[in-house]
């Protein structure tokens, strides 16, 4: 029989049926099926080159793909520093942009999954890299992603707490007060020398969280506690690569957004291509 689409009521019923059961169904495989977690490897500065050397092959040989996806990125900070060149946002500017790397391996997720297609032998171009939407672990993954949105949301609040108690609670009249009073003055200096520690913090933790839980969620139906053990695992056995990795992370991203934010569109794909190839030196394959 012929299925027609019926009265616009009855068809949005089925769709919020349908969206429903998708949601319950991630629901219940937030938590995964994997009865072991996976072993790991320590790694070393060896590792991040290769790692670093893969992710350029992948981008060489996905560039068009991969930089029309990437443009969104600094699209997105363009619109971010627009946003906090608000009045009532100054205090902002820096927070928001540095805590941009907060969120980046969610971001980033389809940039893996290309690297895990390109691995494979499979199709690897940009409209292949959402095919992890339709994965059996997309519900985990947007859990772990909403908590690196909320670790942001905890750094900006942070970031403002320290604003309203050196230099504030006045807001700045304009740009160039607001830099004046940072870099001329005591309470500025007060700002920066607690602003930056509390920074590393959340980097910190971020780091720790996600530097092989989002790949490895993607490979594997793990669940979110486990992928985050594992990643947790990986930082604490071997913190001094895992520091540089992250310091490498930030530096690139700095030197992407000088240029207008432009090359934002290159050192973001590199970087995701190269996250998997260290997902890969370091969890043993399963």
């Amino acid at each position: 029989m012929a299925q027609t689409i019926g009265n616009p009521l009855s068809w949005g019923a089925r769709l919020l049926g349908a969206a429903g059961q998708d949601v319950g169904a991630a629901a219940r495989r937030i938590g995964g099926e994997a009865a072991a977690e996976p072993e790991i490897r320590a790694i070393g500065m060896a590792d991040i080159r290769i790692a670093l050397r893969l992710g350029l092959a992948d981008f060489g040989a996905l560039r068009t793909d991969v930089i029309v996806a990437a443009l969104l990125y600094p699209v997105i900070g363009a619109l971010l520093i627009a946003l906090a060149f608000h009045r009532d946002l100054l205090p902002l500017i820096f927070p928001m942009i540095s805590g941009f790397a907060l969120v980046g391996p969610a971001a980033a997720i389809g940039l893996y999954e290309m690297s895990r297609r390109r691995e494979a032998g499979q199709p690897a171009s940009w409209a292949d890299g959402f095919a992890v939407m339709r994965s059996a672990t997309f519900g985990a993954i947007l859990v772990l992603a909403l908590g690196l949105v909320v670790l942001f949301v905890g750094w900006m609040l942070t970031a403002l707490l320290i604003y309203r108690v050196t230099l504030g609670p006045e807001l700045p009249q304009t740009v160039a007060g607001f830099v004046g009073a940072v870099i001329g003055t005591g309470p500025g200096w007060a700002m920066t020398l607690i602003g930056i520690p509390a920074g590393f913090v959340f980097a910190a933790v971020a780091l720790a969280v996600s530097v092989v839980s989002f790949p490895l969620l993607i490979e594997r139906n793990i669940g979110v506690a486990a992928a985050v053990r594992t990643s947790v695992r990986v930082s604490l056995a071997s913190p001094v690569t895992v520091a540089a990795w992250g310091a490498i992370v930030a530096g690139s991203l700095v030197i992407g957004a000088l240029p207008l934010l432009l090359g934002l569109a290159v050192v973001v794909p590199v970087l995701g291509h190269a996250t998997w190839h260290l997902y890969r030196r370091a969890v043993v394959p399963g």
